[in-house]
């Protein structure tokens, strides 16, 4: 009597996510019961300032690539693909040989001061957001190679990758521009999803910088001879191209039941918007600075940058510089005490996107209002929290007005999905339920994209989106009723648009 045969091991695949503050590598096993996602390495992404300016520290980010991978094949020997994804916007140049020229540099860095006013001025704001439906931030990487014209560095560059294709580079040998990250630059055309050689010609940019573009699940190449020493292992293993833009990745794995959904993608930043088959390309969006990104499968990720739990990390970071023992789960716990929208802010006033004092900047914010300053780190915790549910509000209804989809839940994913009373504020102020989670929804949509190159699952978005459904955990905050709190009256104190 033979024994049946045993089930076979669900895939195993890597999801290197890279973000602002932090780089992981997850080991993903899937199946078409479900994706289980283990975190096999972590680490600090931290940025360094060299002279004037601030760099990020890539060739350790992509050392820290490396141990993850080779975690990734110590757990599961026969893993078969590997994405990266990471934030978007920053690149690095490579001359002929391949080399890099120069550390890339940070987005928070001042080198694009004044840059947009003059780009803009000379390009046209009209031109700009038809060509390529693109938000005006002052660190897009359309300004910031204008920033770069007639340096040393650029005039040797021939070519141009942001972060996630540079090290996929550096892994394999082949070089390629993923789409949905490249759609945050400002120089691809929103209609074609390809480069725009017009608007590059006019910026005065050298084309040859711009490669061969990739749409998510195209293969990326294998990895090389010396990488697979470094990692361990002596097979070919692949790399393939995934929602490589953090944000694609995220909403790709926002466990919506249909489209008329909002999401949040809470972190460093909070990308708040809708999802849509189209661009959204009129006056009133461009006045609104809404963006159109590239999403997985054709989808416009309709959306706009609001400041994020940046706030709360650069404060923690200077109370813990001062000595302050300042533990988050007991300071949102105090927050949550404090008075509702006492003090509030717009956190996407400029004097808030660089590092520095940040309580010392909120305190001079709401003095410049004529609100009570906040009194110590609790009280301006909530002032902080408060002020991002205002902004997610506003932008929710927003997107649902500019675009005219119908919104009736709020999905917030990635870390902020943890910070409940973050998510039950948002859901009181837009009056919506919030179902937050998953918190590694960036790693989820990365690995389910390989998963799906790979041929182990199928479909599309809903398909993907009803595995989550089935195997994740969700929490959901309704909206508070009748607690007279007015949130468009303190929208109007902190100078937030709110229509």
């Amino acid at each position: 009597m033979t024994s049946p045969p045993s089930p076979a091991a669900p895939t195993a695949v890597a999801a290197v996510d890279l973000g602002a503050a932090s780089g992981r590598v997850m080991l993903a096993e899937v199946d078409r019961d479900g994706v289980t996602l283990t975190e096999v390495h972590r680490f600090a992404n931290e940025p360094v300032r060299l002279l004037d300016t601030l760099h990020w520290d890539v060739p350790r980010l992509y050392a820290e690539t490396l141990t993850g991978i080779r975690a990734a094949l110590a757990r599961r020997p026969d893993l078969a693909s590997i994405g990266i994804d990471s934030w978007a916007v920053d690149y690095g140049l490579l001359d002929s040989t391949g080399a890099l020229v120069g550390n890339p540099v940070h987005y928070r860095d001042g080198r694009t001061d004044g840059i947009p006013d003059r780009v803009v001025g000379a390009l046209g704001a009209d031109y700009l957001y038809d060509t390529t439906g693109l938000q005006l931030l002052p660190f897009n990487t359309l300004f910031q190679l204008s920033a770069e014209l007639g340096t040393p560095a650029l005039d040797r560059a021939e070519t141009m990758l942001l972060v996630p294709d540079l090290l996929g580079y550096w892994l394999t040998g082949v070089a390629g521009s993923e789409v949905t990250n490249a759609s945050t630059t400002q120089l691809l055309d929103v209609r074609t999803r390809q480069w725009s050689s017009d608007l590059i010609g006019r910026a005065g940019l050298p084309a040859r910088l711009f490669g061969p573009l990739r749409q998510p699940g195209d293969p990326a190449g294998e990895l090389r001879a010396a990488v697979r020493e470094a990692v361990g292992t002596d097979r070919p293993v692949p790399v393939t191209a995934v929602g490589s833009h953090d944000t694609a990745s995220a909403v790709a794995a926002v466990p919506a039941e249909n489209d008329r959904f909002a999401y949040i993608s809470c972190g460093t930043w909070s990308l708040v918007g809708v999802e849509l088959p189209e661009p959204v390309l009129s006056p009133a969006s461009r006045a609104a600075n809404f963006t159109n990104e590239a999403g997985v499968d054709g989808t416009v990720r309709y959306l706009r940058n609001v400041m994020g739990l940046w706030l709360l990390q650069e404060s923690l970071r200077v109370w813990r510089s001062q000595g302050l023992a300042v533990d988050l789960t007991e300071l949102l716990a105090a927050a949550a005490r404090q008075p509702a929208l006492a003090a509030v802010v717009n956190p996407d006033d400029p004097e808030f996107l660089p590092p520095g004092d940040m309580p010392a900047r909120l305190a001079r914010a709401c003095a410049r209002q004529g609100q009570p300053v906040p009194d110590g780190p609790a009280a301006l915790t909530r002032c902080i929290l408060d002020s991002l549910a205002l902004a997610h509000r506003a932008a929710v209804r927003q997107a649902a007005r500019l675009s005219g989809r119908e919104v009736e839940v709020v999905h917030i994913v990635g870390g902020g999905a943890r910070n409940e009373l973050l998510c039950q504020l948002t859901a009181d102020a837009c009056g919506l339920p919030v179902v937050a989670g998953p918190v590694e929804a960036t790693a989820l949509g990365n690995a389910l994209v390989q998963a799906r190159a790979l041929g182990v699952l199928s479909g599309g978005l809903a398909e993907l989106r009803a595995l989550l459904r089935r195997t994740g955990s969700t929490r959901v905050h309704r909206p508070a009723a009748g607690d007279g709190t007015d949130w468009s009256a303190a929208a109007k104190r902190a100078g937030i648009v709110d229509e």
